[in-house]
């Protein structure tokens, strides 16, 4: 890179457009959408669709609700000329589904694509010539005249076969190719001049679709463009302003919906942003974005993941995993920060029955895409006590309490940071299960006991087992978990306490089991927790505090045993 750019790129030019009104507007209704996937998303690709797979990519655009859809440049080769016949000879066009070819403005390529069409209900022929200073001057040393003149001169022969085949309802789209560094009084000049030649009525309407062929400029400067060529365009009716905006400077989705903005009725673009170079604007996004802020966007991703599916396998392209609304990775929160968030906003909305969705970092809700609330919060060495205590609430009913939350987090960042890897729904639930006791075999567990109430308290006879050993506990307390308590520091020789504990029902029926969180105290030595799951109640609550104690007991155990010897 060089110290002045200055000295070998020149700024953008900006538009006067001091009355300015679309600012002051809001998106409140979705354009029309056309689909250029299997056309100027096709030319991208390494490895071009075949009609296996330009055929399932149509009929999934159709399944997302597109009604007009540029399938092909029949005049490029046999294999698009073929595909276009395939569509129509095999009818496979809904009724209410446009397609649009395209073409160069040149007599015999403007011939051939219109043979492709023959026999089709209603199509869009787009045509299309590059307007703007550096193509006129270089590339095709052509005045202004001389760009007008063979833009009407296309228009008018596709006038004429259009009028040749009656059968076929039949819309022009023209393209000055690169509109947005086009001068603005040409750019308006040349399109009036295709509207006059093509006569635009209902039964034969007229698109004037104005790319960013070459993203150049700030999205506010595009939408001034569209607003300026809309409000000195001498007659609109049957016209359809249109945009196709590229993604030179990483904007595209900002430049379609500012031009939306400016006036702009119709989007081109392809779904995930394909196309050469930095690729089309993003038509999923597009119609996400309108979704998110409650706005119809006439277009369905209700399985988003059958959408990223067909892409990928047609594209051969991945989609990335960050991608908006699509990506594998974009509903989920790894950081402890996110994920407390988004627990609490789940959480809020449980307690409120809130219709209106409002959970933090979460623009849309994942259920509307077909996705799982099990991809929202994953697992690492970045996540705080929310995520893991989620996850189990989410998919094994438990709700942790706080103090369990954090024990249990720490455990699993000492997983993590050994493994250095992302911990998995499956590995989570083992570790909770290891860690406080809901396993088989717990490794202090309950065989049986005996509780009687007198005057002077409560009694507890328990049979136990500890590591492969009978043991044999007896104790008196308020209450048949402190008198079990009792018991447990006169076989054990341990200084506990109860410090907390709690239960809940898995489930509404009187039949569903309980699960008990107990913590204990053990002097310097800390707490320890454990949980048990049972139908009866008082046996969980039972199994929980030795479960807890069990804690302590391989602790102190760990802190006996001898260190290895490190040579």
């Amino acid at each position: 890179m060089i110290s002045d750019p200055a000295q070998k790129y020149r700024s953008a030019n900006i538009v006067s457009n001091p009355d300015r009104e679309w600012p002051e507007k809001r998106l409140t209704a979705a354009p029309r959408w056309c689909s250029t996937d299997l056309r100027d998303g096709n030319q991208a690709l390494a490895h071009p669709m075949d009609h296996e797979r330009k055929l399932m990519y149509f009929n999934h655009l159709i399944q997302c609700g597109f009604k007009e859809i540029e399938v092909a440049f029949p005049a490029a080769s046999a294999t698009e000329f073929e595909f276009v016949r395939q569509l129509i000879e095999q009818q496979r066009i809904p009724d209410d589904v446009w397609i649009q070819v395209m073409t160069q403005a040149r007599p015999d390529l403007i011939r051939r694509t219109m043979a492709s069409l023959r026999g089709a209900n209603q199509a869009i022929i787009h045509v299309y010539n590059a307007t703007a200073p550096t193509f006129r001057d270089v590339v095709f040393r052509h005045s202004k005249e001389q760009t007008i003149r063979l833009a009407c001169n296309a228009a008018g022969l596709i006038k004429q076969l259009c009028d040749a085949q009656p059968e076929t309802t039949w819309c022009l789209e023209y393209s000055p190719e690169t509109f947005c560094f086009t001068e603005a009084d040409f750019a308006l000049e040349i399109c009036e001049a295709v509207k006059d030649l093509w006569e635009p009525a209902a039964s034969r309407p007229l698109i004037l679709n104005l790319p960013t062929t070459v993203e150049v400029n700030t999205p506010n400067v595009f939408a001034d463009q569209i607003e300026l060529f809309m409000r000195n365009f001498s007659d609109l009716s049957h016209v359809t302003i249109s945009i196709h905006p590229h993604n030179d400077r990483g904007t595209g989705v900002a430049t379609a919906e500012l031009g939306v903005l400016g006036g702009a009725q119709r989007v081109e673009g392809c779904l995930f942003g394909n196309g050469e170079r930095t690729g089309n604007v993003d038509l999923l996004t597009l119609a996400m974005n309108l979704y998110s802020q409650g706005v119809t966007p006439n277009l369905k991703f209700d399985d988003m993941k059958k959408t990223v599916e067909v892409a990928e396998y047609c594209n051969r392209l991945p989609v990335h995993p960050r991608h908006p609304y699509a990506g594998e990775l974009v509903f989920t929160a790894f950081s402890g920060s996110h994920q407390d968030a988004i627990k609490k906003g789940f959480a809020h909305r449980r307690k409120t029955d809130e219709t209106m969705w409002d959970v933090p970092y979460l623009p849309v809700d994942p259920e509307d895409l077909g996705c799982s609330y099990e991809a929202v919060i994953r697992v690492n060495s970045q996540s705080g006590k929310s995520g893991p205590a989620w996850l189990i609430e989410q998919n094994h009913g438990l709700r942790l309490p706080k103090a369990l939350q954090i024990d249990f987090s720490e455990k699993v960042k000492a997983f993590t940071h050994h493994s250095g890897c992302e911990m998995s729904l499956k590995a989570i639930w083992q570790l909770f299960r290891e860690s406080y006791g809901v396993v088989d075999k717990p490794g202090l567990h309950l065989m049986a006991y005996q509780s009687q109430s007198q005057a002077e308290g409560q009694y507890i006879f328990a049979k136990l087992m500890h590591q492969g050993c009978e043991v044999n506990a007896q104790g008196k307390g308020t209450g048949v978990m402190s008198a079990l308590v009792d018991g447990l520091r006169q076989a054990f020789g341990l200084d506990i306490n109860i410090k907390d504990y709690s239960e809940h029902t898995l489930g509404a029926s009187t039949r569903s089991r309980a699960v008990t969180y107990v913590e204990i105290q053990s002097g310097a030595q800390g707490s320890f927790h454990g949980v048990a799951i049972d139908t009866d109640s008082l046996k969980a609550l039972l199994q929980a505090t030795l479960n807890a104690v069990n804690g302590l007991l391989v602790h102190q155990e760990a802190c006996c045993w001898p260190a290895s010897d490190a040579g």
